[in-house]
């Protein structure tokens, strides 16, 4: 299969979001994006670098989680707490400074589901940080890798 058409999404002012189709149902997509201990594997910034996750195995609305990540060299984790939670269309968390990651899944017909991630700093504190030192450009192309490695994951063999 030829690599995941992946686009960018306009949806406000602060966000970033792209967009991809994957030939899998929404329950599949939702089940592995759900499990904390998998954001390893979705993670296609290179940030999420430790399976060692607390919280729940399974994230709920108001549920809290924390990961390991790696970023300039540096090892932090950050626990984020999910604000939304639609089974199998939509899961977002806040991430302590106030930015959100969104995503979002429509089967658009047999095995297919068209997913939206969105990085949502509308109400970071920090946001005009965040632009100078190249976030919103940075995390779009992480959301590009993360829905291209998705597509791939589940494309037809």
């Amino acid at each position: 299969m030829s690599d995941a058409v992946v686009t960018a999404v306009s949806v406000g002012e602060r966000k970033v979001a792209r967009r991809t189709v994957v030939s899998a149902p929404a329950v599949l997509i939702f089940d592995l994006v759900a499990d904390p201990r998998r954001h390893p594997e979705l993670d296609g910034s290179g940030t999420v670098r430790d399976s060692r996750v607390t919280g729940p195995d399974r994230l709920s609305e108001g549920a809290r989680f924390s990961v390991g990540m790696r970023q300039f060299g540096f090892p932090y984790r950050i626990t984020s707490t999910v604000t939304e939670f639609g089974e199998g269309r939509v899961i977002e968390w806040r991430h302590p400074l106030g930015h959100r990651w969104r995503w979002e899944l429509e089967e658009v017909g047999a095995g297919a589901t068209r997913v939206t991630e969105t990085f949502d700093y509308t109400r970071a504190r920090g946001a005009r940080a965040l632009e100078v030192f190249g976030y919103p450009a940075r995390n779009g192309d992480g959301i590009s890798a993360t829905l291209s490695a998705l597509a791939k994951r589940f494309s037809p063999a």
